[in-house]
């Protein structure tokens, strides 16, 4: 079940979604004219949307998904069991998905938001599944490898890692790739988040 379901038909904002839509784009270095401009909004609606003051439409989450380059499912947030728990705890069953299996990459964010100094990400690597071509992004990134098989290209060079290896990088193109037979979970974290 979501937090909003959709958002058009919720009365009030989730504090949540206000954070994670500000940390994207502070993790981008944008400004609220750039954004604003970028999703042909102005500038004073993107500010209430992220003090919580309103509700983005379900239009509106897929311009933001877009715009920010993530997957739509990250701004749907699963109702927590007790109140308490919001923004501190997530549930193994509550976690929210950032990937399909389609991509050979499935992905779901451990924090309990993207308003801290890092996220923390597991990610499932498919068998054979692949980045192709090196990504560079302005953090700081950590990995931990829980099971299987993990190979990750760090500035040209190639690291064979197995389950317990682990590995950190900043400022650094990378890429990887699953060469094993069955799934590589990965514990990632990444200062500042950029889901």
């Amino acid at each position: 079940m979501n937090a909003i379901s959709p958002p058009e038909a919720e009365g009030a904002s989730d504090p949540m979604l206000a954070r994670d839509i500000r940390a994207l784009r502070k993790s981008r270095g944008m400004t609220l004219m750039e954004t604003a401009l970028r999703l042909g909004r102005s500038v004073g609606w993107l500010s209430q949307v992220e003090r919580g003051l309103s509700v983005p439409s379900l239009g509106d989450l897929r311009a933001i998904a877009s715009a920010f380059s993530v997957p739509i499912s990250l701004f749907f947030t699963h109702d927590v069991p007790r109140e308490e728990e919001r923004g501190v705890v997530v549930r193994a069953g509550s976690r929210r998905a950032l990937g399909t299996s389609e991509s050979g990459l499935v992905e779901e964010l451990l924090s309990p938001d993207l308003g801290g100094s890092f996220e923390l990400i597991r990610s499932e690597f498919a068998p054979g599944a692949a980045l192709e071509e090196a990504s560079l992004r302005e953090t700081e990134e950590a990995g931990y490898v829980v099971s299987g098989q993990f190979d990750i290209e760090i500035s040209g060079v190639w690291h064979s890692l197995g389950a317990g290896d682990s590995f950190r990088f900043k400022d650094k193109t990378h890429r990887w790739r699953n060469p094993g037979e069955v799934p590589a979970i990965v514990i990632w974290v990444v200062s500042p988040p950029v889901y």
